[in-house]
C-alpha cells in the first residue's frame, strides 16, 4: 500500500507541471488526499472492516470533494487533477496510469446488485465534467473529452466526445510519435487533433512531425560517430515553457505593422 501510495505522488510531477515539490503535493493536492484515504480504507474493506472504511471515505468526501466508495479497485499511479466533484463507484475499476479530472463520474445505471460500474484499462484520461456510466469498458489508451457521456464499451486508443459519447479519433502511430516527442521537448500535445480546424494545432502537428525525423537523423549520425571512435556527449533538451515562450515574441506591433 505504502509503495502505491510513493506512486501516486510521485507521477503528479508527470502530469501536473505546476508541481513544484513532494510537501506542496502532500499539503495541498486534494486528488492526493483523497486517493492516499482511499487506499487506507480500500485495505480496511478488504479486511471486513466495511463501516470503518466507509467512515473514512466520507471524512475524505468532506474534506476533498471527492467520493470514491472503498470497494472500487485503484491500480498504480491514479492522478486526479483538481478533483472537485469526481464521483468513483463500489465496482469501478480503474487500471494503472489513469488520470480524472474535475467533475468526473463513475457511475451506475441500475439499482441492480453486482457489477454496476465503469471498468477503465490503462492510461485513460478522463476530461473534466464527463460521465462514464453502466460497467463498461474503456481499453487502454482511451481519451475521454470534457463533458462526454459514454454509455457503451469504447476499444483502445480512441477518443470519444460529446453526449452521447461518439468516436472521434483513433490515436495513430504517428500521434503516439508527436506525444513522445512533444513529452521530450517538456509540453503535451493532448487536444490538439488532426481534424481540428485549428490552423496553429495543424502548425504544431507539421513541427513535431519534422523535430521527429530530424531526432531520428541525429540519433543515426551520433551512432555513426561513436562507431568512428568519436566521443559525444549526450545533454537533455531544454524545456519548453509558456514563460519561455512569451520571454521572446516573435515579433513586435511595428515590425507586423512593416
Amino acid at each position: 500500500m505504502f509503495h502505491r501510495i510513493k506512486e501516486d505522488i510521485n507521477c503528479v510531477f508527470d502530469r501536473d507541471p505546476a508541481a513544484r515539490n513532494h510537501f506542496e503535493i502532500l499539503t495541498t493536492y486534494p486528488g492526493v488526499h483523497a486517493i492516499i484515504i482511499h487506499r487506507v480504507s480500500h485495505t480496511l474493506w478488504q479486511k471486513g472492516l466495511k463501516w470503518l472504511a466507509r467512515i473514512l471515505s466520507n471524512i475524505a468526501r468532506f474534506f476533498t470533494g471527492i467520493e470514491i466508495h472503498p470497494a472500487a479497485v485503484i491500480g498504480q499511479r491514479f492522478f486526479i487533477d483538481h478533483g472537485m466533484g469526481v464521483v468513483i463507484g463500489e465496482t469501478a475499476e480503474i487500471g494503472n496510469d489513469c488520470t480524472l479530472y474535475h467533475g468526473v463520474t463513475l457511475g451506475g445505471t441500475t439499482w441492480q446488485q453486482g457489477k454496476r460500474h465503469p471498468t477503465l484499462k490503462n492510461d485513460v484520461i478522463i476530461g473534466a465534467g464527463a460521465k462514464i456510466l453502466g460497467p463498461i469498458t474503456l481499453a487502454s489508451g482511451v481519451r475521454v473529452g470534457s463533458n462526454a457521456v459514454v454509455v457503451k464499451d469504447v476499444p483502445e486508443n480512441m477518443t470519444i466526445v460529446g453526449i452521447p459519447g461518439r468516436i472521434v479519433q483513433r490515436r495513430t502511430s504517428q500521434q503516439k510519435k508527436r506525444e513522445d516527442i512533444a513529452k521530450k521537448m517538456g509540453f503535451d500535445a493532448y487536444g490538439a487533433t488532426q481534424d481540428m480546424p485549428d490552423p496553429m494545432s495543424n502548425a504544431i502537428h507539421r513541427m513535431l512531425d519534422h523535430i521527429h525525423l530530424m531526432d531520428e537523423k541525429m540519433d543515426r549520425m551520433c551512432v555513426e560517430l561513436q562507431r568512428l571512435g568519436s566521443s559525444i556527449t549526450e545533454e537533455p533538451l531544454p524545456e519548453i515553457t509558456v514563460d519561455n515562450i512569451n520571454e521572446e515574441p516573435f515579433c513586435t506591433n511595428n515590425e507586423i505593422k512593416n
